[in-house]
Protein backbone atom coordinates (compact mmCIF):
# COMPACT_ATOMS: atom_id res chain seq x y z
CA UNK A 1 0.00 0.00 0.00
CA UNK A 2 1.28 3.45 -0.94
CA UNK A 3 1.25 5.76 1.99
CA UNK A 4 1.99 9.63 1.53
CA UNK A 5 2.17 11.60 4.61
CA UNK A 6 -0.41 14.44 5.57
CA UNK A 7 0.64 18.35 4.69
CA UNK A 8 0.75 20.79 7.47
CA UNK A 9 0.57 23.80 5.61
CA UNK A 10 0.42 24.13 1.75
CA UNK A 11 -2.22 22.71 -0.80
CA UNK A 12 -3.55 19.54 -2.41
CA UNK A 13 -4.48 19.70 -6.21
CA UNK A 14 -7.77 17.05 -6.75
CA UNK A 15 -9.71 15.80 -9.93
CA UNK A 16 -6.58 16.45 -12.18
CA UNK A 17 -7.22 14.07 -15.74
CA UNK A 18 -5.14 11.17 -16.06
CA UNK A 19 -0.99 11.85 -17.33
CA UNK A 20 -1.78 15.59 -16.18
CA UNK A 21 -0.01 15.83 -12.82
CA UNK A 22 3.63 16.47 -14.75
CA UNK A 23 2.66 18.89 -17.52
CA UNK A 24 1.18 20.93 -14.49
CA UNK A 25 4.19 20.17 -12.17
CA UNK A 26 6.08 22.11 -14.96
CA UNK A 27 3.79 24.64 -16.00
CA UNK A 28 3.69 25.65 -11.93
CA UNK A 29 7.58 25.88 -11.70
CA UNK A 30 7.39 23.38 -8.78
CA UNK A 31 10.86 22.54 -9.78
CA UNK A 32 11.95 26.03 -8.14
CA UNK A 33 10.36 26.17 -4.91
CA UNK A 34 12.14 25.17 -2.22
CA UNK A 35 8.45 22.58 -0.90
CA UNK A 36 7.96 18.99 -0.65
CA UNK A 37 5.94 17.49 -3.74
CA UNK A 38 3.89 14.05 -3.96
CA UNK A 39 2.90 13.64 -7.60
CA UNK A 40 -0.12 10.78 -7.40
CA UNK A 41 -0.65 9.30 -10.34
CA UNK A 42 -3.54 6.87 -12.31
CA UNK A 43 -5.43 7.12 -8.91
CA UNK A 44 -8.98 5.36 -8.93
CA UNK A 45 -11.83 7.31 -9.22
CA UNK A 46 -15.59 6.86 -9.42
CA UNK A 47 -16.23 10.39 -10.80
CA UNK A 48 -13.29 10.12 -13.18
CA UNK A 49 -12.20 6.69 -13.75
CA UNK A 50 -8.64 7.82 -13.35
CA UNK A 51 -7.48 10.58 -12.21
CA UNK A 52 -4.08 12.45 -11.00
CA UNK A 53 -3.37 14.28 -7.50
CA UNK A 54 -0.41 16.82 -6.17
CA UNK A 55 -0.02 17.36 -3.00
CA UNK A 56 2.52 20.40 -2.43
CA UNK A 57 3.54 21.47 1.18
CA UNK A 58 4.58 25.37 0.54
CA UNK A 59 2.27 28.29 0.02
CA UNK A 60 -0.60 28.35 -2.65
CA UNK A 61 0.22 32.34 -2.45
CA UNK A 62 3.03 31.77 -4.64
CA UNK A 63 1.08 29.72 -7.47
CA UNK A 64 -0.20 31.49 -10.38
CA UNK A 65 -3.86 30.07 -10.31
CA UNK A 66 -4.48 31.32 -13.81
CA UNK A 67 -2.30 28.70 -15.20
CA UNK A 68 -4.34 25.85 -13.53
CA UNK A 69 -7.40 27.24 -14.71
CA UNK A 70 -6.31 27.67 -18.53
CA UNK A 71 -4.53 23.63 -18.20
CA UNK A 72 -7.80 22.66 -16.75
CA UNK A 73 -10.88 24.89 -15.08
CA UNK A 74 -12.29 21.62 -13.71
CA UNK A 75 -9.27 20.77 -10.93
CA UNK A 76 -10.11 20.85 -7.44
CA UNK A 77 -8.00 22.95 -5.36
CA UNK A 78 -7.82 22.20 -1.63
CA UNK A 79 -6.03 24.62 0.70
CA UNK A 80 -4.49 22.97 3.82
CA UNK A 81 -3.33 24.17 6.89
CA UNK A 82 -2.71 22.47 10.59
CA UNK A 83 -3.43 19.19 8.29
CA UNK A 84 -6.79 20.12 7.53
CA UNK A 85 -8.70 21.71 4.32
CA UNK A 86 -9.53 25.17 5.34
CA UNK A 87 -10.27 26.65 1.96
CA UNK A 88 -11.59 25.12 -1.41
CA UNK A 89 -10.86 26.94 -4.25
CA UNK A 90 -12.86 26.88 -7.70
CA UNK A 91 -10.78 27.70 -10.64
CA UNK A 92 -12.13 29.56 -13.56
CA UNK A 93 -11.03 30.11 -16.87
CA UNK A 94 -8.78 33.07 -16.85
CA UNK A 95 -10.18 35.99 -19.13
CA UNK A 96 -6.06 36.73 -20.30
CA UNK A 97 -2.86 34.60 -19.79
CA UNK A 98 0.82 35.55 -19.54
CA UNK A 99 3.74 33.93 -20.74
CA UNK A 100 2.23 30.48 -20.47
CA UNK A 101 1.10 29.73 -24.74
CA UNK A 102 3.46 31.51 -27.19
CA UNK A 103 2.38 32.96 -30.08
CA UNK A 104 2.47 30.98 -33.46
CA UNK A 105 1.99 33.59 -36.09
CA UNK A 106 5.27 34.17 -37.51
CA UNK A 107 4.57 37.80 -38.28
CA UNK A 108 3.58 38.60 -34.34
CA UNK A 109 5.50 41.15 -32.90
CA UNK A 110 6.12 38.68 -30.09
CA UNK A 111 8.25 36.81 -32.51
CA UNK A 112 10.16 40.07 -33.38
CA UNK A 113 10.24 41.58 -29.90
CA UNK A 114 11.73 38.25 -27.66
CA UNK A 115 11.13 39.88 -24.45
CA UNK A 116 7.68 41.02 -25.34
CA UNK A 117 4.69 38.97 -22.99
CA UNK A 118 2.86 36.20 -24.64
CA UNK A 119 -0.61 38.16 -23.92
CA UNK A 120 -3.81 36.24 -24.69
CA UNK A 121 -7.15 37.13 -24.06
CA UNK A 122 -9.81 34.95 -23.49
CA UNK A 123 -12.33 35.27 -26.88
CA UNK A 124 -14.73 32.41 -26.31
CA UNK A 125 -15.44 31.10 -23.57
CA UNK A 126 -17.79 28.45 -24.52
CA UNK A 127 -15.20 26.67 -26.62
CA UNK A 128 -12.46 28.11 -24.87
CA UNK A 129 -10.64 29.74 -27.42
CA UNK A 130 -8.04 32.42 -26.74
CA UNK A 131 -6.72 35.17 -29.33
CA UNK A 132 -2.96 37.21 -29.28
CA UNK A 133 -3.50 40.45 -27.83
CA UNK A 134 -0.91 41.55 -30.50
CA UNK A 135 -2.09 39.92 -33.74
CA UNK A 136 -5.57 38.25 -32.76
CA UNK A 137 -4.14 34.79 -33.81
CA UNK A 138 -5.91 31.88 -32.33
CA UNK A 139 -5.54 29.90 -30.18
CA UNK A 140 -7.81 26.49 -29.09
CA UNK A 141 -5.79 23.56 -28.72
CA UNK A 142 -5.05 22.55 -25.22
Amino acid sequence: MLNISGIQEGFVLDHIKAGMSMKIFHDLHLDEFDCTVAIIMNVKSNKMGRKDILKVECSIDDMDLDILGYIDHNITVNVIQGNKIVEKRALTLPREIHNVIKCKNPRCITSIEQELEQVFVLTDEENEVYRCKYCEEKYSGK
